[in-house]
C-alpha cells in the first residue's frame, strides 16, 4: 500500500483531508522525537527509524512502519 493510500484511508476514517493527516502525524513525531524526558528505551526504539534529519518525516516513518510490519509477519 502506498503512503498516499495510507494517508487517504486515515483521512477518510477521521473526516480530515490528507494534508491535515500529514500535519498531525508530523506534529506527533516532532513532539515524540524532541521530548527530552523520553526514557532510554524509547530513544533506542526511535533510533531504529531511518531518517535524514533529527526527526523522521511522516513519509519516512510510514515507510519504516510498513517494512517492520512486513518483516514481523
Amino acid at each position: 500500500m502506498s503512503n498516499r493510500k495510507i494517508y487517504r484511508k486515515i483521512a477518510k476514517e477521521n473526516k480530515m483531508n490528507m494534508c491535515e493527516v500529514k500535519q498531525a502525524m508530523q506534529s506527533a513525531l516532532d513532539y515524540s522525537f524532541r521530548n527530552p524526558n523520553n526514557p532510554s528505551i524509547i530513544k533506542a526504539y526511535q533510533n531504529q527509524v531511518p531518517r535524514k534529519g533529527e526527526v523522521p518525516t511522516s513519509d519516512e516513518f510510514i515507510k519504516y512502519a510498513v517494512q517492520k510490519l512486513r518483516n514481523d509477519t
